[in-house]
């Protein structure tokens, strides 16, 4: 007999509480101990997960508060430090996802995207603000006063305030605000090698990526085509249109995508929100020394998570309709960029 829905929201409801209380429990015998417990040697992959990943936790979240109450030398210190516990929490989520249960990893990746949206918010707090100025006073200083009252003349509004720019909040080396352009580098050779990477606010651009990164981040892109090596760690995809995307990361998150097809190579299930038009097909680049920075990465194993999708905002048992498999014919030929020489900007 299938259970009632009632039973079901009281199951899914007993095993998030359930949940939250091991979160808890395991952060207060991190704080207790002053570093994160050990795994036990006969403790389940969930638990030795959840002990790793409350350390962490522990850790930006105390990073992140030093920001707020120190000068801004250490400041900047303690939003390095929230960066590098962040990118730990990343990366202990994508060596676990397969292991983890869907309440369990869905919680988890909750947690680290409200901490980098924290980290984020901080690292536009520690912007120099612009100095105090008496500029528009000492113009009107220079008009001499008028024996008779005068009405003021209108003043003009004041002007908009800038938006916070893609250099603070998304962080890492990278390629941004361009349209038509060439991007080629090899991380190999570069002073960025295993950083983070960014690409925001490209239109009808090729952005061709050699080597390994730490982490990638994609903002804002139209008609364009990616090809990346390995990632160490997650990609963070956001607002693109009509693009192609060909990487290999062990974790990788997609939010607003339309008409977008990924070519991926992924040890977790890809993840898509508020996504519609995405098509998914294997992994297809090919450079000399691939093979080594894909096994470096972790990633030299064919999992075939790229036809696994998980799409958040669609609850119900059939297949979503915002997502799809490339059909077999369509698929790209492997892309080889092997003779593709390094340049940053053609425009």
């Amino acid at each position: 007999m299938e259970p009632e829905p009632d039973q079901l929201k009281a199951a899914a409801g007993g095993g998030h509480r359930k949940h939250l209380a091991m979160i808890e429990r395991l952060s207060k015998r991190s704080s207790s101990a002053g570093a994160p417990p050990s795994d036990s040697s006969d403790a389940s992959p969930v638990e030795a997960f959840l002990s790793r990943f409350a350390g962490a936790k522990l850790a930006a979240e105390s990073a992140l508060t030093a920001c707020r109450s120190s000068s801004e030398d250490d400041a900047t210190a303690s939003l390095a430090a929230a960066a590098a516990a962040i990118d730990d929490i990343d990366r202990l989520i994508a060596e676990a996802s397969h292991a983890l249960p869907p309440y369990e990893l869905r919680a988890a990746l909750a947690t680290a995207g409200d901490l980098r949206t924290a980290h984020r918010v901080a690292a536009s707090e520690l912007r120099p603000k612009k100095s105090f100025s008496f500029r528009n006073k000492n113009r009107n200083l220079k008009n001499p006063p008028q024996d008779h009252v005068t009405a003021s003349p209108p003043q003009p509004p004041p002007p908009e305030q800038p938006k916070p720019s893609l250099d603070v909040i998304l962080p890492g080396f990278g390629f941004r605000g361009k349209n038509g352009a060439t991007f080629v580098k090899d991380l190999r050779v570069s002073n960025d090698k295993d950083g983070d990477f960014t690409l925001a606010d490209l239109v009808s651009c090729e952005v061709y990526l050699k080597g390994k990164c730490r982490a990638l981040y994609i903002h804002k892109m139209r008609d364009c085509r990616v090809f990346v090596g390995a990632i160490l760690g997650s990609v963070l995809i956001e607002d693109v249109q009509g693009c192609i995307f060909v990487m290999a990361a062990h974790q990788i998150r997609i939010h607003e995508a339309r008409v977008t097809d990924f070519y991926l190579r992924v040890r977790s299930r890809p993840i898509i929100e508020d996504c519609s038009g995405v098509r998914f097909a294997p992994y297809a680049l090919n450079y000399e020394g691939i093979e080594e920075d894909l096994k470096d990465s972790g990633l030299e194993e064919e999992t075939g998570n790229w036809a696994n999708v998980d799409d958040f905002k669609w609850l119900k048992a059939m297949q979503s309709p915002n997502w799809c498999l490339v059909p077999k014919e369509e698929w790209l030929q492997t892309v080889n960029i092997s003779e593709v020489h390094e340049q940053e900007d053609d425009s």
